[in-house]
């Protein structure tokens, strides 16, 4: 008999808070156990390590980022509502897996010298690309300034954005629609075009 999917998500996601919290290497397997209030042995039973639930944690956020960016960049967005869309998209995200986030920014630069999480990387460099050519095509096509330096650009949105993973709480005061109004405003009344 196979373990309930449901309660191998319940316990991927008290891994993720204790990762975030405590960090990878700090956390035993114990200590998951205790926060899932069960023995470290049954945990066993859903998983045959703490590098697999880590894995899984990180693979699914990461799954499900690549799956909103693409959904985006299929759209045929003009620049800047592509802009918007990936904005939206990533603070839907942290919504979803605020944990897996925190575990992410961490984690990875360590994590991508493992074979085991090459796909960190990749998934990096995904990323990266979908920003850099929305912005470029941006500046191609007169919707932002001709002065900007992409990859700045592209660095400041990215760390503006992700750093909220710090401080947003499902249970907050706003939105993830309305936390990325808020950040774009801002953002793009810097790199827009004034007509």
């Amino acid at each position: 008999m196979s373990p309930a999917p449901e309660r191998r998500g319940e316990l991927l996601a008290t891994a993720a808070e204790v990762f975030a919290a405590q960090g990878y290497s700090a956390t035993t397997v114990r200590e998951i156990a205790d926060a899932a209030g069960m023995l470290a042995g049954s945990l066993y039973y859903h998983f045959d390590s703490k590098e697999s639930m880590l894995d899984e944690i990180l693979a699914t956020f990461l799954d499900g980022l690549r799956a909103r960016y693409d959904a985006v960049l299929a759209a045929g967005l003009g620049p800047r509502e592509t802009i918007e869309a990936l904005v939206t998209a990533s603070f839907r995200e942290i919504a979803r897996h605020r944990a897996a986030v925190a575990i992410y920014q961490q984690e990875s630069p360590h994590l991508r010298t493992h074979p085991r999480f090459g796909y960190l990387a990749d998934a990096q460099q995904k990323f990266a690309r979908a920003w850099l050519g929305t912005l470029e095509r941006g500046v191609a096509a007169k919707d932002f300034r001709a002065d900007l330096d992409i990859r700045l650009t592209y660095r400041f949105v990215r760390d503006t954005v992700w750093v909220a993973a710090s401080w947003y709480r499902p249970d907050g005061q706003h939105s993830p629609e309305e936390i990325a109004r808020q950040y774009l405003s801002t953002v793009l009344e810097g790199i827009a075009v004034r007509e």
